[in-house]
């Protein structure tokens, strides 16, 4: 099921957090991470019992030194979150949006950003979004702005791309997201560059009820910095392997020789928070890993996952190495682990399209 009502203002709340150390995580999948310093943060996300009260609404910290998990606390919100994102500007963390699922199913997308400080463990309220959205994309460029891609609002995708400037605190329109708007897509940037791709498609049948469908469409969005929100949007040939949902992906390398977009992960059928297609069949967790090479300007797929897992919201990039956190295994199994990679040097040899 997706959104059927309007949004609802945020909770202008700030909250004072804290935890002890210990070496495991919980099962949560969902959940959506962010990198300062040397930690990790986690939060929200859903449960072992994958019902809606087992959506979270906590942050947990991910030590990338010692391995070890902090629980901090509560997020200041009324319920947990499922579909929200989390972005690092500088040394703070943006958390936005998501949606929440009433007692009689209603899932409401929420319209609230948060700024999380990780020196002080402290959250306070930040902003709203012009356009609330969850499942969307969202992207750092030059530790200044947040850029969110398409996403689900209200009652159906939209195709809006939203900047919001950090140091200014205000939001502009960027030019639109050129393909059919998507949910539950990945995407990463480097430079100026972004790729996005895949997701699922909603389109409304003659009885009103949306017909879903995952997209195998990936696009390149050139950001121009003389003229903040234009966007120079261009077709890629589709990734290889199949169209995923809810992957995670990273934009690394930071302009080098080595720079790319990674995917990992996610799953080829669309699914409800439960795991569960919307066609009522099991969604099945993908082990897939490629990367588009910006030197390149083409896919490389590489060697797939230890093991394979769905439902991710980012991934994160730590002394060479990626790192998938929580999530979904075989079955719907919602999982307390942890899946790191690391890439092969480039070689555009490799290269797919």
């Amino acid at each position: 099921m997706r959104h059927m009502v309007k949004t609802i203002g945020p909770l202008l709340l700030a909250a004072m957090l804290s935890g002890h150390a210990r070496a495991a995580a919980p099962a949560r999948t969902n959940w959506t991470v962010a990198r300062v310093g040397e930690r990790v943060f986690a939060f929200y996300g859903l449960g072992a019992d994958k019902t809606r009260l087992a959506i979270a609404r906590d942050v947990h910290a991910y030590d990338i030194r010692r391995g070890q998990w902090r629980k901090l606390g509560a997020i200041p919100v009324t319920q947990g979150r499922l579909g929200s994102i989390a972005v690092s500007i500088g040394a703070r963390v943006y958390l936005l949006g998501g949606y929440s699922i009433a007692a009689d199913g209603v899932e409401t997308s929420q319209p609230d950003v948060l700024r999380f400080d990780p020196a002080t463990d402290r959250f306070a309220s930040e902003t709203t979004m012009p356009v609330p959205v969850d499942d969307t994309v969202a992207l750092p460029w030059r530790n200044r702005w947040i850029i969110l891609v398409s996403g689900w609002h209200d009652s159906g995708n939209v195709r809006d791309v939203q900047l919001y400037d950090t140091r200014t605190k205000h939001w502009s329109s960027g030019t639109p997201w050129p393909g059919q708007p998507v949910f539950g897509h990945a995407g990463g940037l480097v430079g100026d560059s972004m790729i996005v791709c895949d997701g699922v498609t909603a389109v409304k049948g003659a009885d009103g009820k949306h017909r879903f469908a995952i997209s195998h469409a990936c696009w390149r969005g050139e950001l121009d910095p003389r003229a903040i929100g234009r966007i120079r949007w261009s077709a890629l040939p589709a990734h290889p392997g199949p169209p995923l949902y809810r992957a995670g992906a990273i934009g690394t390398g930071h302009g080098n020789a080595s720079a790319r977009i990674v995917f990992a992960g996610g799953s080829a059928r669309p699914y409800n928070y439960d795991g569960i297609g919307y066609d009522g069949i099991p969604a099945a967790p993908s082990a897939r890993v490629v990367s588009f090479d910006l030197r390149c300007n083409a896919w490389i797929e590489h060697r797939p996952l230890p093991q394979a897992g769905m439902d991710f919201r980012g991934m994160i990039e730590a002394d060479g190495r990626f790192l998938l956190f929580g999530g979904m295994r075989a079955g719907q199994v919602v999982s307390d682990k942890l899946i790191r990679f690391a890439l092969p040097a480039v070689d555009c040899r490799r290269a797919s399209g």
